[in-house]
């Protein structure tokens, strides 16, 4: 069949490895003008008379599928919602990870909200005004398409009233630059106290009305109208979590993620791909530059930053000061020295206490007068409760979430995670538990503490001191000295002898023994070997290791594998379907 446009390249919705690649369908005459890339179609199966959801990609003038092509059923909407720079990113995703397109595409594209959809469709665009920004080194280097390791301001930021951390006053400060060249940002953070103060910073900025904040916790109908208005000529300041990675920017002039090792940037969705591999695939698609902003060093930054791959950007000067503060040997939860420098701060302002593990026992402690807690949180509380009566103590964790607190003497204790900010910064900080967090079994272990630690301290007022408890040792020297990058580059060294993560990439498969088998067996001509292996109620799980030159050879034999698995027939009622065979690539905790 030949003419111009008329075949249509679809890529089905359908979670299936065996319907993951295009197919070809014909495009009557009645809907070609509304049949473009990206836009939402329905197409005919071939089986039992079904009709499936898809996404139109590419258009072309013949096919080479063989017989004649069935005709697209509908549009169902002709907003292009798919880009072309979403697409080619997706399909990349999943072949990275053994992973199904349309899976990834479900992480890209909100659901439609169809009154939004057809608001937009009717309304006129209009080009953004310009906007005028100071010049900002570090953007300049973005727009040159550099790759960029950093680390940020360390201490907290007057937006116009509102203090934030100083990470985002510089992501936005920056993000003004690039917008002022026309260009557009994209911001990935863990969550949503940091997306906040995100907000608020570019709020008080020259592009404020460039914001687009496009994350998932935003009601489905905002979320969308914010992908719409993205589709748009830019400028544009794309913000978000990890998906926000995926979001359309054609005219893309940097991508920026901000603690990129957060396990909160880990995707739980298949294909599981984690914010950094994402990113780090987009920039590569783009030419656009990228930014990895940290508190700390990762080991996997670090391995980039000495590949070449990525540059090392000096930090600002003026990290808080850490003091190494042993135990004491009095059996309290707070060496003495740490005591004094609370009863010194709070005569001008709060201080904050980083503990490990939740506990709001605290607050009925603190009023019933009870006997002193299980070392968490809560004893931590009735403490200092106890130490400094009349002292508002308060309680910050998952079940008492606190943005911010008030100006003056007060003592938060919070969970790691959990810690607000304060105005002008806390007076001191103390770092409790640090030796149980880092009894932790994780291959993380040591870098997670380093960033926990250093975001708590990040939250002390200038010239506030900051002391970590009962932690000696490497770690604890990095802390003080601000030369994460040395730990890591330590770190990696080791992995390096172990062939672990990063030096290395890891999958996981689980499932019926004779599949798994027969993957390890594939597995193995193509450079991967057993790192550990484990029975299951229904079958088994192994971890692999391979080099990561070989991650493509690797993930075409999983997906290959996942195809011959979900193909086969299956038993019939009564008899219970068999387990499935599931492959994970780069499990952030494999064991």
């Amino acid at each position: 069949m030949a003419g111009p446009g008329r075949v249509a390249k679809v890529v089905l919705d359908s979670p299936l490895p065996r319907l993951d690649h295009l197919f070809d369908y014909r495009v009557p005459e009645a809907l070609a003008a509304e049949v473009v890339p990206g836009v939402r179609v329905k197409v005919p199966l071939r089986v039992a008379g079904r009709v499936a959801d898809g996404w139109v990609v590419a258009l072309a003038d013949t096919s080479e599928a063989p017989g004649e092509l069935s005709p697209i059923d509908r549009v169902v909407s002709s907003a292009p919602v798919l880009a072309p720079e979403v697409w080619r990113l997706a399909r990349a995703v999943a072949d990275r990870n053994a992973g199904v397109a349309s899976d990834v595409l479900r992480i890209a594209v909100p659901k439609r909200q169809a009154r939004v959809e057809q608001r937009w469709l009717a309304a006129e665009t209009a080009a953004p005004a310009p906007v005028r920004a100071d010049p900002d080194p570090m953007a300049a280097a973005l727009l040159e398409g550099r790759r960029i390791a950093a680390m940020p301001t360390a201490h907290l930021v007057d937006a116009s009233g509102d203090w934030v951390g100083g990470w985002a006053a510089d992501v936005a400060q920056l993000a003004a630059a690039v917008a002022a060249s026309g260009r557009t940002t994209i911001v990935a953070t863990p969550d949503r106290r940091d997306l906040d103060q995100l907000e608020t910073a570019l709020a008080a900025g020259p592009a404020a009305d460039l914001v687009l904040r496009i994350d998932a916790s935003r009601p489905p109908s905002a979320r969308y109208r914010a992908h719409l208005t993205a589709l748009e000529p830019g400028p544009h300041i794309l913000i978000g979590n990890r998906s926000a990675v995926y979001a359309p920017a054609a005219e893309l002039g940097a991508l920026v993620v901000w603690e990129e090792a957060d396990p909160f940037h880990q995707e739980p969705l298949a294909p599981y791909a984690g914010t950094r591999d994402v990113a780090l695939l987009r920039q590569e698609q783009s030419g656009a530059g990228l930014l990895l902003l940290s508190s700390t060093r990762s080991t996997t930054v670090q391995r980039l930053v000495e590949l070449g791959w990525c540059e090392d950007w000096a930090a600002p000067r003026g990290r808080p000061g850490v003091i190494l503060t042993p135990d004491d040997g009095r059996g309290t939860r707070i060496p003495s020295a740490a005591y004094q420098a609370v009863q010194r701060a709070l005569t001008s302002g709060p201080v904050l206490v980083q503990v490990a593990k939740p506990g709001d026992a605290a607050l009925r402690a603190l009023r019933a007068g009870d006997a002193p807690l299980p070392i968490d949180a809560g004893r931590t509380a009735h403490e200092l409760g106890r130490a400094f009566p009349g002292v508002a103590v308060v309680v910050a964790d998952g079940d008492h979430v606190h943005d911010t607190v008030p100006d003056g003497p007060r003592i938060v204790v919070a969970t790691r995670g959990a810690e607000p900010r304060a105005p002008g910064g806390y007076r001191a900080v103390l770092l409790l538990d640090g030796a149980r967090m880092l009894l932790r079994e994780s291959l993380w272990v040591a870098e997670d503490c380093l960033r926990w630690w250093s975001s708590a301290a990040m939250l002390a007022a200038p010239d506030a001191p900051v002391h970590l408890v009962g932690v000696t040792g490497d770690v604890a020297t990095a802390l003080a000295t601000w030369r994460s990058a040395d730990f890591a580059a330590r770190q990696l060294a080791d992995r390096r002898v172990l062939r672990f993560p990063p030096v290395v990439r890891l999958a996981a498969a689980s499932g019926p023994v004779r599949a798994v088998e027969e993957l390890l067996e594939s597995w193995s001509g193509v450079g991967a070997e057993v790192l550990s292996r484990s029975e299951e109620e229904r079958g088994e799980r192994v971890v692999v290791r391979f080099p990561t030159g070989a991650g493509r050879r690797v993930a075409d034999v999983a997906k290959a594998a996942l195809i011959r698995h979900g193909s086969a027939r299956r038993p019939k009622p009564p008899a219970p379907p068999p387990p499935v065979l599931r492959v994970r690539f780069d499990p952030h905790e494999p064991f």
